[in-house]
């Protein structure tokens, strides 16, 4: 046998379910999925640890390219780091709204309402700083190549997304560019790019969120059948 062949084993799990039964299901995934709000205004209570761990165990199910996982997630909860982080992202956002954003960017953030403070940083009881791995490290040192690494970590992180919500908890998703303040912050070597910064919590009382974010297209106008 080849010691490139591949090892594989019957499909495990898998369940199929009644036509009538699958439909039910999708219909009442749509509608616990599309109550998921992205959300500035969090309160500081703190959150089950065993809520986010069994999160981001599934986030870790998540398909990748060869099956390499290239995504490490640094759970940030100490106030002092986090204050940190609001620090390192609130002066690259200075430099965003100052000038490094288009004017066509800035008017489509416009109905948001965001600007370069970022007190969620601090207030929210925890971050979660998600990184692309570009590369692995060999036990002697040496690289392997990673594939589909921005898809996989896509992925990965919709599916942790996901499971925070399911379990009753809101996001955001958070990218002030560039990031590499994270890189020293969390510790995380010069192979891992900081993808996104998620934060996590409760929603705080009387949050509210924008009008024009919960809008959303209708499926004729981003799906065809062919």
């Amino acid at each position: 046998m080849s010691m490139n062949a591949p090892l594989m084993q019957p499909l495990p799990d898998y369940r199929r379910y009644p036509e009538a039964e699958m439909i039910a299901r999708a219909a009442a995934f749509h509608a616990d999925i599309r109550r998921r709000r992205t959300l500035r205004d969090f309160s500081p209570e703190p959150v089950p640890r065993a809520v986010i761990e069994a999160a981001l165990l599934a986030a870790g199910t998540a398909p990748s390219g060869a099956n390499q996982q290239p995504w490490h997630y640094c759970v940030i909860t100490d106030p002092a780091l986090k204050r940190q982080v609001r620090e390192g992202a609130e002066a690259e956002e200075r430099e965003f709204y100052a000038g490094r954003a288009s004017p066509e960017w800035l008017e489509a953030l416009a109905p948001l309402g965001t600007d370069a403070n970022k007190p969620f940083l601090e207030t929210a009881p925890l971050l979660i700083a998600i990184f692309a791995q570009r590369y692995g490290l060999l036990p002697d040192g040496g690289r392997r190549k990673h594939y589909y690494v921005p898809e996989s970590v896509g992925i990965s992180t919709g599916f942790l997304i996901a499971a925070l919500h399911h379990a009753g908890l809101a996001t955001l998703t958070h990218t002030p560019s560039p990031m590499n303040f994270l890189n020293k912050l969390c510790g995380r070597p010069e192979a891992e790019k900081p993808y996104i910064l998620l934060v996590v919590g409760y929603p705080a009382e009387g949050a509210e969120v924008p009008v024009h974010g919960g809008i959303k297209k209708p499926l004729a106008d981003f799906t065809s059948w062919k």
